[in-house]
Order: structure tokens, then sequence, then C-alpha cells
């Protein structure tokens, strides 16, 4: 009975084993067939919206710039030659490279003894001329006097024939007589004719004489200048370079002696490109007095002068293009001829035109335009200049309208946008709505901020909100829309 029992009861046991595997396995095949039936679970899903710096297209007149390297030279340089040849007897203390001389003052003598003895010279035939010029006028005026003595004669001798003919015409008169007459009166006429041409050679004596007293005046003049020209004189107030000689050495005529640079006036020049050139012209075609900027920049030290465009070279230039320019500067103070310096220079203004950063404008001159819902909209624009990182367009249809600063492959036209404008006015923020949870919302909040893929200084400060008594909604609507409830 025992063993028939324990029988029963195992038998019992075994089939109650087999039923309760049976009721597990349909449990499991229902709940894979509930899971395999069901909709599959979904999220909302949300636009995506990026953040964008935007700026106001804002018309105005604006003078564009151009920005071009230039060298800064001397506009008035003189070469200081030696024009006469001899001994370097004195120079002036600030003859040297670099020393500074005023005008008038006395730079280089040179030995004036040849060429003071020279002018001696032609000093004393100077005093020869003018001797034979007294004299030659004396022997004028004898031999005009002479011509006087000689008519005088000859009217004597032609009364003595008129007489004689009178006399032959009475009948008192002789053939002979007459003939004596008219020869004494052409014998006077020769005389006449002798002390007239005596007179013309003593009128070319003195002419000649003037010729060589005036030729004597001359050859004092350059003597006198030759001699004057022993000492070299500063024409204007400037700095020295290129010195090349000392006291004692014998220089030769023309031999060059140094430079005299004028620091106080000074000059860039530049080259522009074609078409930067051409939009400095004017509708004549001709180059206006543009202003311009130079800057010299030395570590911590930046050296400014404004001057205005005076000139234009007139050709190219062998393997050279654009345009070469010249500027007079107003001021020099610390520049010196030579330097390399920035020259800005100032175009003619443009009217109804707008600045925005190069950024904002794309490869195909068009920028992006925050239209009505805060959505992107390409708009073609005319690009002008280019000034550094921002551009000069004209593109009416922006005017006062926000375009994107920084465009990017992720921006395009339709995609909506949070606009982000840096020079608007902070807005006071809005007070974030607080709400209390109940356990239950709250642990299912906890639980699936736990279980979700959040970076882990998000997930801890997500936590730290929900575990205070009072939660911002603005948080829970966010984690309850990802939830899906």
């Amino acid at each position: 009975m025992q063993f028939l029992r324990r029988s029963l009861v195992g038998i019992f046991l075994f089939a109650l084993t087999l039923a309760l595997f049976a009721w597990a396995g349909n449990t499991v095949r229902l709940a894979v067939n509930e899971r395999m039936n069901a909709e599959p679970r979904s999220f909302p899903q949300r636009e995506r919206v990026l953040s964008v710096n935007v700026v106001t297209v804002t018309p105005k007149t604006i003078a564009p710039e151009l920005v071009v390297f230039g060298e800064l030279s001397s506009a008035n340089t003189f070469a200081l030659r030696a024009l006469s040849s001899g001994t370097v007897l004195e120079v002036s203390p600030n003859f040297a490279d670099g020393g500074r001389v005023l005008e008038g003052e006395l730079i280089v003598k040179i030995d004036p003894r040849d060429a003071q003895s020279a002018r001696d010279r032609i000093a004393a035939d100077l005093r020869d001329a003018e001797a034979e010029l007294r004299d030659a006028d004396r022997a004028l005026t004898l031999e005009q006097d002479e011509v006087a003595a000689a008519e005088q004669q000859a009217v004597l001798r032609q009364q003595a024939l008129t007489r004689q003919n009178d006399l032959a015409a009475r009948g008192v008169g002789t053939a002979a007589a007459i003939e004596t007459a008219e020869l004494a009166l052409s014998g006077a006429n020769q005389a006449v004719l002798s002390r007239r041409q005596v007179l013309a050679q003593a009128q070319a004596r003195l002419d000649q004489a003037a010729t060589r007293l005036d030729r004597a005046r001359l050859n004092l003049e350059d003597a006198d200048r030759v001699v004057a020209d022993t000492e070299v004189f500063a024409p204007f107030s400037g700095t020295l370079s290129d010195v090349s000689i000392t006291q004692g050495v014998r220089v030769t005529s023309n031999e060059h002696l140094g430079d005299l640079v004028e620091n106080d006036k000074l000059e860039v020049s530049f080259r522009l490109s074609t078409a930067q050139y051409a939009r400095l012209t004017g509708a004549d075609g001709r180059l206006g007095n543009a202003d311009v900027i130079i800057s010299l920049d030395a570590q911590d030290l930046r050296l400014e002068a404004a001057g205005q465009i005076t000139r234009e070279s007139a050709n190219v230039g062998d393997g050279q293009t654009g345009r070469l320019l010249f500027a007079r500067l107003d001021s020099t103070a610390g520049l010196r001829a030579g330097d390399f310096v920035t020259v800005t220079v100032t175009e003619p203004d443009l009217r109804g035109v707008a600045m925005v950063p190069s950024t904002a404008i794309g490869s195909n001159s068009s920028a992006l335009l925050l239209a009505e819902g805060n959505r992107l909209e390409e708009i073609p624009v005319e690009v002008l200049r280019r000034q550094g990182d921002d551009v000069i367009i004209r593109a009416p249809s922006l005017y006062g309208q926000q375009v994107v600063v920084e465009r990017s492959p992720l921006l395009g036209a339709g995609i909506a946008v949070l606009p982000i404008d840096p020079n608007a006015e902070a807005e006071a923020p809005e007070p974030t709505e607080m709400i209390t949870l109940d356990p239950e919302r709250r642990a299912r909040l906890i639980e699936f901020v736990e279980g979700s893929r959040m970076p882990p200084p998000a997930k801890t400060r997500t936590l730290g909100q929900l575990e205070q008594d009072e939660v911002p909604a603005d948080v829970v609507n966010r984690l309850e829309e990802r939830m899906g409830t």
C-alpha cells in the first residue's frame, strides 16, 4: 500500500510539473505572438533647429579702402658734387652720414688759390680791354676831327675853282689856273675819302675794343663763379647720406661728395592693379587727388601719416603690371626714405550699399535671408568690394532684413533656424514654470533618464533636477515626449 501511495504521489507530481511546463510554454508563446503582432513603438520626431548668428543688413554710404604696400622716398634729394677741382680745405662738422645741415650752411671748402689766380689774370685782361676801349674812343674822336678838317679843305678848294671859273668867264682867268684849281679840289676830295676810311677803321677798332671788353667781363664773371664754386653750401635743410670725402683729399670737377635728403618732404610710391586704378579715376578718366594713409608697424609702435595722390607714372614698366602712383605726405614724423609701409587709399563713396562679414556670402555670391517662420531663403547679392574680413554688397531686397553671418554646409534654403543677433539687446529671461511631481511619475522619469544614452554631465544634471521638490516644467515635458507618453 505504501508503495502504491508513493507511486501515485510521484505520478501526480510529475503530471503537475508537465502541466506547469505546458502552461509556461503557452504563456511564452502568447507573449511572443503579442509582441510580434503589436505595432512598433515610435516616438514623435521633431525637426532639427540650428542656432545661427544673424546680422541686420543696413544700407548706408561707404567709402571703400584699398590696402597695398609702398615705399617711401624723399620728394627733394640733392646730389652734392664738386664744381671745381682742388684740395678740400674745410668740411662742416655735420658733414657725415646722418648729419643734419641747415639751408645756406657751408659744407665743403676747396682750395681756391688756382681759381683765384685765374680770376686775377682775367681781371688784368679786363683792365687792358678797358684801356683799349678808351684809346679807341680817343682815336675815333681824332679821326672825326681829321675828316672835318679834310672836308673843310675840300670846301675851300671848291670855292677856289668857282672863283677861277668866274674869272675865266670875264676873260681875265686862264685855263691853267682853272686846271690847277680842279686838281687841288680833286686832291682835297681824295683826302676826305682817305680820312673817312681811317675813321671807319677807328670805328671798327672801337667796336672790337667794346667786344673784347664784354668778353673780358664775361670771363671775369666765369672766374668769379669758379672761385665761388670752391665753396659748397647746403641748398636746403636736410640730412646727409653717402658722404664719400674727408678733409685733405683732392677732388676733381663733378666728383660726387654726398647726397642731401629733405626728410620733411616725403612721398610714397605704390602700385595698383588696373581694376583698382580704374575705380580711382573719374568719369573723364583722370586720376583724382584721393586721400591716403600710410602706416609703419614696429613692434608695439605704429607710425602713421596722411597724404594725397599727386601723380602717376607715365608707363607701366618692364615686367610690371597695373599702375604706379605717387602720393605726397603731409607729416613725416619718425618716417624715413626707404621705409616699406602699408598704404590705405580711400576710394570714392558708394551710396546705397551695405557691409556684412565675408562669411555671410557664399561662393555663388548669395546670402541666406532669415525669412518668415525663421526659415532660410537664399538671395543673390552683388559683391562690390572686399574689405579685410568684410564685404561691401548691393542687394536692395536684403536691406532692413537679417542674414546668416556664418555659412556652413548644414545651412540652406528652407532650413529652420534659431536666430541669435549679437547686436540685439539682451531680453530678460522669462521665469521658468515649476511643477510638483507625484512619486510614481518622478520614479518613472528617473528610471527613464538612468536607462537613456545621455552624456554623463547632462544625465547628472537632469537627475539632480528630478530629485528636487519642484521640477522645471520644460524638463518634464521634454522627457515625457521622449518616453512617448
